[in-house]
């Protein structure tokens, strides 16, 4: 009756290719202690010789068989050509498998562990009763449209330069002729239209009477929100100055 012999491990040469099958070298160590008066065995190699249609099955390719760790079931043999069996004893393969890593069954328990989690959360969540999620949002319902109350006309009013008492409609103001007779520096008029392009809004309040909306001081930014077509101008009133 054959001698049957059970391997694990890893490859520790390249594959070799041939006709009908392939082979490939592996190693074992020995006992870790021999009986008192033998020597002890260090390692002992192996050429492992399996048919090529049972080694595709595995899906092992020339790179990892010599990372993956693999069982070999077989019986040895002296029928083998030196050359092709450098080991120090001949497997002919019968069966081959391919052992999962134990990194691979580590992660596997982790995801397991993590979906139960989750399961077991979202139970939770479907058990929790409604009144607890209620409290919380009639509050949040109710102050929701009082603070949108109070924001909405803040974004309509649109932004005014600091000292305005008033705004008023850009055609209703009056120059004097001592104004329009006076031409501002244009360096400065310049300066202040790039100021209310980036800003949106004038430098200054124009200061101009109450009553009869007469210009009084301001004649550039007159100019500038003439320039710009501004409908509504920021003023102060000339006893408020």
């Amino acid at each position: 009756m054959p001698h049957k012999m059970t391997l694990t491990g890893s490859a520790t040469g390249p594959l070799r290719e041939y006709d009908r099958y392939v082979a490939f070298d592996m190693r074992e160590k020995g006992s870790p202690s021999a009986p008192k008066g033998l020597k002890k065995s260090t390692f002992i190699s192996y050429t492992v010789f399996v048919a090529k249609k049972a080694f595709n099955k595995t899906g092992l390719t020339k790179k990892s068989i010599m990372h993956e760790k693999i069982l070999v079931q077989g019986e040895p043999t002296l029928d083998i050509p030196i050359d092709e069996c450098p080991g120090e004893i001949g497997i002919i393969c019968f069966q081959i498998t391919v052992l999962p890593n134990k990194n691979d069954k580590e992660a596997k328990q982790e995801v397991s562990k993590a979906q139960q989690e989750v399961s077991a959360t979202k139970q939770e969540e479907k058990q929790e009763p409604v009144a607890k999620e209620a409290k919380p949002v009639q509050p949040e319902v109710n102050e929701t449209p009082v603070q949108e109350k109070k924001a909405a006309p803040q974004k309509q009013q649109p932004i005014q330069p600091k000292g305005t008492k008033d705004v008023v409609s850009f055609e209703d103001i009056i120059v004097p002729e001592a104004f329009l007779k006076t031409r501002p520096n244009p360096v400065k008029t310049e300066e202040v239209i790039e100021f209310v392009k980036r800003t949106g809004h004038l430098d200054k309040p124009l200061t101009i009477e109450k009553e009869s909306k007469v210009l009084k001081d301001g004649y550039r930014r007159y100019i500038v929100a003439k320039t710009v077509k501004m409908d509504k101008v920021p003023v102060i009133y000339e006893y408020q100055k």
